[in-house]
């Protein structure tokens, strides 16, 4: 599992303008069933995304696609991590330590 953080890097207007096109990505990475959360950062400075994928090679990719990121407005920390515990509707995702 991996967590994305988004960080602006161009004041709010240049990232606004790309607004649609990163939510129509953020779709898709939906319907691939890579991202499992999403939404903005308080105060509005980046965002956060919780994603699931076979390795980071993949989450690179889906990253490097993001219109937000070929538009230059924000870079991505992305942190892996193994998820031991979940809540229910997450249980799936589980994994153990080996």
């Amino acid at each position: 599992m991996f967590v994305l953080e988004l960080t602006y890097t161009k004041p709010l207007d240049a990232v606004d303008a790309l607004l649609a096109e990163h939510v129509a990505w953020l779709e898709e990475q939906y319907e691939k069933g890579v991202f499992l959360a999403s939404g903005r950062k308080v105060p509005r400075d980046g965002g956060v995304i919780l994603a699931v994928a076979e390795d980071r090679a993949r989450v690179e990719e889906a990253v490097a696609s993001d219109p937000f990121t070929v538009g230059g407005v924000c870079t991505y920390r992305i942190t892996e991590f193994i998820a031991t515990k979940t809540a229910p509707e997450l249980a799936r995702y589980r994994q153990t330590l080996g």
